[in-house]
């Protein structure tokens, strides 16, 4: 294990292995600590801020059988050099769904009505006048256009919560989603459509070669100016000094960000002190139940390929020509 997570995890694998605990450092500073903790190791339980590339897999050693991501998304793992040595790799599947639909709806409800901007007013001491008809106008989210890039667990349970709203949803894909279109009334549009007709874009796309900056100054410009961005997914989806200029120069109305391209931002990030955005700190799955079952579906992944049984989530299903699982 890279580092100490949520039980049961521990106490499922103590039983069958013997366990190292990484000392959970960042990579960048500590790389060869790293190595030695993974030396010859037959399974890495990791987490996304571990980078597992050719360089981890040579130092656990022909032996490695199995990583395990601690995540449901698996861009920190280089799944092509993983397959091709026959690694499986593994992740949490949509244990983290509800959750982080739950977040991203809460980010859709307090970007604009200006929740975090209304709670220091009071525990600042700001608020002395009483009501005001004037006090914090923000906008309104009931009957809006919600466009989801990515409609596909964590979306469309966004899409869900969003007909509660009466919300009209867009939505655009790789493939088209007809089981949530069923449920939600959503309507797959191209991407220029979604970016033109969004009141609030939310992202739930994975991170890949194709969707790197994919929102960018381009169609940033495309938006409303009363648009609101709202990302839980990766930041790197959103090219993020095309976004503080998005915010500067008012094309779009704001935005609600729980990922983004350096985490934590640096201290010289200009969205650190703009008054139109809700930041928070990667927090999308982090409800106590989910986080447990995350750790309990991570490390009973680690053991079903260790015993040769096929995962409940499996990353990487082409390797499984390397090996024979049931």
């Amino acid at each position: 294990m890279t580092r100490k997570i949520l039980q049961p995890a521990l106490r499922i694998l103590s039983k069958e292995c013997l366990v190292t605990i990484g000392k959970g450092k960042d990579q960048l500073s500590d790389k060869g600590e790293f190595l030695k903790e993974v030396k010859n190791k037959h399974a890495i339980l990791c987490t996304l801020l571990d980078k597992i590339d050719a360089t981890v897999m040579d130092a656990a050693g022909e032996g490695l059988k199995v990583i395990s991501s601690y995540s449901t998304g698996v861009d920190h793992i280089d799944i092509k050099e993983a397959t091709k040595r026959g690694i499986y790799v593994t992740c949490t599947g949509d244990v983290l769904t509800e959750s982080t639909a739950d977040l991203a709806f809460a980010l859709i409800i307090a970007t604009p009505r200006r929740i975090i901007q209304g709670h220091n007013f009071v525990i600042q001491k700001k608020w002395v006048g009483g009501w005001d008809p004037e006090l914090l106008l923000g906008s309104d989210v009931y009957g809006k256009t919600l466009g989801i890039i990515g409609l596909g667990r964590i979306g469309s349970a966004v899409a869900r919560r969003a007909r509660g709203f009466d919300m009209k949803i867009y939505y655009h894909n790789q493939h088209r989603n007809i089981l949530s279109e069923k449920l939600t009334g959503a309507r797959l549009v191209d991407f220029d459509s979604i970016m033109i007709e969004s009141d609030f874009l939310t992202l739930h796309c994975t991170l890949n070669n194709r969707t790197y900056h994919l929102i960018n100054e381009t169609n940033l410009r495309q938006m409303k100016q009363t648009a609101f961005l709202i990302n839980t997914a990766r930041g790197h989806i959103i090219n993020e000094l095309h976004l503080i200029k998005a915010l500067q120069s008012k094309w779009i109305a704001g935005a609600g960000l729980d990922v983004f391209e350096t985490e934590p931002p640096l201290k010289t990030n200009l969205l650190l002190k703009m008054e139109n955005v809700v930041l928070l700190p990667h927090i999308g799955s982090a409800t106590v139940s989910t986080r447990a079952k995350m750790a309990e579906v991570a490390a009973n992944n680690l053991l079903l390929v260790l015993h040769k049984r096929r995962p409940i989530a499996l990353a990487n299903p082409s390797v499984a020509k390397h090996d024979q699982i049931n």
